[in-house]
């Protein structure tokens, strides 16, 4: 059985009995009255009881849980400098680096005034650096399944003291079919622990996960399951494929977004997307899987200071991204899954700000838009889109395939009849008809041919084929006798 907060009215900070270290790094941040999911989630983390969290992505879940972490690991802290006193005590589980990174971050502001330690690890960097901050201990480890995993195998991450235990963005885990590690790193902690579960959506899967590992869960909901932040305006344009790319730019343009997140369904398309942005005057770049974590880091260390204009990601982006005032995101592609939508749009309008989510809608994504409109539970305003903003195409050798072998197979059935110039500026040279006719022989190469004599022949061998061999036919070297 789980049971349901009910929200406090004008909480804060003070409220909760936070030490004076904790709220001075609160306000440091520029944080006066905690969010909703804030205001009932801490008391909850503080008293020690398991929790279902849910809330709208960008609505302060990770303070909801860091800041009663941080209080409760506080009489344990110290500034002994030997690694048995600084074990691992909470353990926050995250998707995706991106969010890992983020989290860490937040963690490290709210602590900085503490003595607890705390550390990230996460894959596609080096485990070096890792392992030795991890051996010179820390009480708080934010980690990505699969690297925590490499860390354990390696001896260089013990889990055995870990009293506190975060799923976060528990739906995108099993989504990314963590499942599996995520039970091997469960069976490695202790039984008696405090497990917090938060998530944006509630799935059948979440809530199967939550029965099976967490005690008597307290479930906390500020906002209806899977809905959508009210300060997000959500506006669908209806657009052809093709004019897909015009539409970002002539949006960006009309609009004077000078950042925004562009969304796409696979890392080829954000790639090609990001390089057509550039050519049409948007500062772009890509950020997908395929791309190594200093170079994504890197791009989102630009994206938050301003230098690019348009993030063009992959729904890897979809969590973590916390970018202040983000005014926009737009959808080139609507997603195969509903509840990434809600997470693409979570990107912007965070912390009560306001925001615009705009999705391009192409006729082949009728059924994704339903699937969208039926988890949210209610329509979406579709409007029609005139793309007017001239789009420059260059050939890329890059490109795809198939569009070169269609640009090769219609130069060769066009043949040289259409090939005209249209009064362009560069006018193309004639071709010769000589050089589209099938080879025929000349009639002075066939009379060569008919005139020439045969070539002699050599004369057949006489000598039987056994002698070739040095079977017989050689004489022998006879020995007279004395």
């Amino acid at each position: 059985m789980s049971d349901t907060a009910t929200t406090p009215t004008n909480a804060t900070f003070d409220q909760f009995g936070l030490h004076a270290d904790i709220l001075k790094a609160i306000a440091e941040q520029g944080y006066t009255t905690p969010t909703p999911i804030q205001a009932e989630a801490i008391p909850v983390v503080l008293g020690g009881r398991d929790v279902m969290g849910a809330a709208q992505t960008g609505t302060g879940k990770t303070a909801s849980f860091s800041l009663p972490i941080i209080q409760r690991l506080l009489p344990l802290a110290n500034t002994s400098a030997s690694p048995a006193r600084h074990p691992v005590r909470a353990l926050i589980l995250t998707p995706t680096r991106e969010l890992a990174d983020q989290v860490a971050a937040n963690v490290q502001s709210y602590a900085k005034h503490t003595a607890l330690r705390s550390a990230v690890v996460f894959g596609g960097v080096d485990m070096n650096p890792q392992s030795a901050e991890l051996r010179r201990g820390v009480e708080i480890l934010i980690a990505t399944p699969g690297r925590l995993l490499d860390h354990v195998q390696q001896k260089t991450a013990n889990l055995g003291q870990v009293q506190i235990l975060v799923l976060d963005e528990a739906d995108r885990m099993l989504d990314m079919g963590f499942l599996p590690d995520l039970q091997r790193i469960l069976n490695l902690l202790p039984s008696e622990r405090q497990t917090l579960l938060f998530s944006a959506t509630f799935s059948p899967e979440i809530k199967k996960l939550a029965s099976t590992y967490l005690r008597n869960p307290q479930t906390i909901e500020v906002a209806r399951s899977n809905s959508t932040a009210t300060n997000v305006t959500q506006i669908v344009y209806e657009v052809a494929e093709g004019d897909k790319t015009g539409a970002v730019v002539q949006l960006i343009r009309e609009r004077s977004l000078k950042q925004v997140i562009v969304f796409c369904n696979s890392k080829i398309g954000a790639s090609r997307l990001a390089r057509q942005l550039e050519r049409d005057g948007v500062v772009a770049t890509a950020i997908h899987g395929d791309r190594t974590q200093s170079e994504r880091m890197q791009a989102l260390d630009a994206f938050k200071r301003g230098e690019i204009e348009a993030l063009v990601a992959t729904d890897v982006a979809a969590r973590g991204l916390d970018i202040a005032e983000l005014p926009a995101v737009i959808n080139f592609d609507l997603p195969f899954n509903a509840e990434d939508y809600v997470h693409r749009i979570g990107r912007t309008g965070r912390a009560g700000a306001s925001g615009d989510a705009l999705s391009l809608f192409s006729p082949n994504e009728r059924k994704q838009l339903a699937d969208i409109e039926k988890l949210i539970k209610r329509p979406l305003d579709v409007q029609r889109l005139t793309v007017d903003v001239p789009v420059r195409h260059h050939h890329d050798e890059r490109g795809s395939r198939r569009d070169r072998d269609d640009r090769g197979s219609r130069r060769r059935t066009t043949g040289a009849h259409e090939r005209t110039s249209h009064g362009s500026h560069h006018r193309q040279q004639p071709v010769d008809d000589f050089f589209f006719k099938p080879y025929e022989p000349s009639p002075s190469a066939a009379t060569r041919r008919e005139e020439a004599p045969a070539a002699p022949q050599k004369p057949a061998s006489k000598q039987p084929l056994a002698a070739l061999l040095g079977g017989f036919g050689m004489p022998r070297k006879t020995t007279s006798s004395n």
